[in-house]
């Protein structure tokens, strides 16, 4: 007797509605579905359906093109598809490059008559934990490398429920995996069976939204010494990657550095910024930084 393969079942066809949607989120962020992940953006598009009682794609699309719901509406579909997972000092590497060399050159490259206060911008901040870090890690600092010194970090994301969650500062298990133990002692305080991140690192991280793609905004972003963007630019295509880092390169001081995600590269997106390997990390530093070394 001769078996018969089952027909494999074949997927039903992709609503062509979905592509338009998908077009509209490019526009508006800079981020881009290809074919192969539209499924997921079909998944997400179903949540706002359901949570609005909408029937369809089509009248979905349409409520976008409403100049009355388009805006407001897309703001929450964003929410939807730009969910990032991250914990505190993730990118420890990253610290100890910025502690060992770093801020030593930028502090040798600082003129003495310009104001003391260093600037950093955590892009894609996502629920807080990479500018918390930072903070601490600035904290730990003040009293030898930045003594006499003030700073600053401004963090922004896109989505307005993880800044609702950086807002609140309160972490999990999960979250705080990595924190050692002198660390949680000293920058974080109680809250129930999570931790909530301590006021000093509070106030030093000013959060805010972003579009990456807003050009009157991303132009007031200026004067930075560094630029922390990791696993952001990985949604976006090549044209979108370049305006971003366009605008991460104005925002810069001249001897500003910028760190990715450890995955993550210029290569061919730009090469107005040099590649600096540091014992366990990469960053990049304005091309001008390294003139005459």
């Amino acid at each position: 007797m001769t078996a018969i393969a089952a027909t494999p079942a074949r997927a039903a066809p992709l609503d062509p509605h979905l592509s338009r949607i998908r077009d509209l989120i490019y526009q508006a962020a800079g981020i881009f579905h290809p074919d192969n992940k539209l499924r997921l953006l079909e998944d997400r598009c179903g949540r706002r359906l359901q949570e609005l009682r909408i029937p369809s794609l089509h009248s979905y699309l349409e409520r976008l093109n409403d100049p009355a719901t388009g805006r407001n509406e897309m703001v929450r579909l964003l929410n939807e598809i730009t969910i990032g997972e991250t914990c505190f000092f993730r990118n420890q590497a990253q610290l100890d490059a910025l502690k060992s060399v770093v801020l030593p050159r930028i502090l040798t490259a600082l003129s003495p008559l310009a104001p003391k206060c260093l600037r950093f911008w955590s892009a894609g901040c996502s629920t807080g934990e990479e500018p918390y870090s930072l903070a601490m890690f600035l904290l730990e600092e003040c009293t030898t490398l930045l003594k006499s010194l003030t700073t600053q970090i401004l963090a922004t994301d896109l989505n307005e429920h993880s800044l609702e969650h950086a807002h609140a500062g309160q972490y999990g298990d999960y979250s705080v995996r990595n924190v050692k133990s002198h660390y949680r002692q000293k920058h974080f305080v109680a809250a129930g069976d999570k931790l909530g991140v301590g006021s000093e690192a509070r106030k030093l991280v000013t959060l805010s939204r972003l579009n990456l793609l807003d050009v009157p905004r991303m132009a007031l972003m200026k004067e930075m010494d560094v630029i922390f963007c990791a696993n952001v630019l990985i949604y976006f295509d090549l044209q979108s990657k370049r305006k971003v880092i366009e605008q991460f390169y104005a925002s810069l001081k001249p001897h500003g550095y910028l760190f990715l995600g450890h995955s993550e590269s210029l290569f061919g997106v730009t090469d107005k910024f040099r590649l600096i390997h540091f014992q366990s990390a990469t960053g990049y530093v304005k091309a001008q930084a390294l003139a005459g070394k």
